[in-house]
């Protein structure tokens, strides 16, 4: 009876993608360790084993820019100027605060109401 024999190819270990989830998941003297081989690298060293983002990383890095703001209604907002004899302004703040709304809310009812009649 022959024996086949097998070659094994060596296993090549790769190393697994450091992320931040990964990394908490490591021990504290592994994490000790990780940092403190960064810390001996020069600026130069680390810019010399980085390389660009690619689309993934930059639409990341693109939403984490972003500034947070109020969520788009429609098509958006215009900031605009508008003069109000100041006793109608008055009025117009009371009865605003007393059903719970803002400035703004109330003068965009108000021309959407006036729109629609017209219509």
């Amino acid at each position: 009876m022959t024996r086949k024999r097998t070659t094994t190819k060596p296993t090549v270990v790769r190393p697994t993608e450091l992320t931040g989830d990964v990394f908490d998941a490591l021990p504290a003297a592994e994490k000790e360790r990780i940092f403190q081989g960064i810390e001996r690298q020069t600026p130069a060293q680390r810019l010399a084993e980085s390389r660009p983002l690619n689309r993934r990383e930059r639409a990341i890095r693109r939403s984490i820019k972003r500034k947070a703001g109020r969520p788009r209604i429609g098509k958006g907002t215009t900031n605009i100027s508008v003069s109000l004899e100041k006793g109608l302004l008055k009025r117009a703040d009371a009865y605003a605060r007393r059903r719970g709304m803002s400035r703004s809310e109330l003068i965009a009812r108000g021309v959407e109401v006036l729109l629609g009649s017209a219509a």
